[in-house]
């Protein structure tokens, strides 16, 4: 009973800056979806988009897998990537590569994840992340509205 304690204590500590990470990259992704979420909407609701998300859900899991994470595999990286050029001074050239990578992740990824979520989510580690990633959502859209609230209060506008 000790030995599962600590080991899962262990993890625990171990699993941290994972958890951090998936924070940080929930939070800059949810900053940006009121920009980037009307053209998400409108880009899913083509119908070869529709078409294709309904191919992708009909493939074995491991083939989804692989076709979610190529593109999630450059994206990330090339957001944290930009911000290494914004800050050696290449501001353009940085934002134009963090916007290319946000895009790929918008249209892509997520079209990805969302065809093939049933599926995916049968990988217990993968499920673990998502569920850290809705925690974290949850959180931001929490603070998001108790920070509306607050500007209406201090503004002297009714609240809903």
């Amino acid at each position: 009973m000790v030995i599962k304690h600590r080991s899962r204590s262990a993890w625990q500590i171990l699993l941290l800056p994972l958890q951090l990470v998936i924070a940080v990259f929930v939070i800059i992704s949810e900053v940006a979806r009121p920009l980037y979420r009307p053209f998400v909407t409108w880009f899913s609701s083509l119908s070869i988009v529709q078409h294709f998300g309904e191919f992708v859900g009909s493939l074995p899991r491991a083939v989804i897998l692989i076709l979610f994470v190529v593109p999630l595999a450059i994206a990330e990286p090339l957001k944290i990537y930009a911000l290494f050029v914004i800050a050696r001074g290449h501001v353009i050239s940085g934002l134009v590569i963090i916007a290319l990578a946000y895009l790929m992740s918008f249209l892509l990824v997520e079209r990805l994840f969302h065809a093939g979520r049933e599926k995916l989510l049968t990988y217990g580690w993968l499920k673990w992340i998502m569920d850290r990633v809705e925690i974290v959502r949850s959180w931001v859209s929490e603070m998001r509205q108790s920070l509306i609230a607050s500007v209406r209060g201090w503004l002297g506008y009714p609240g809903n």
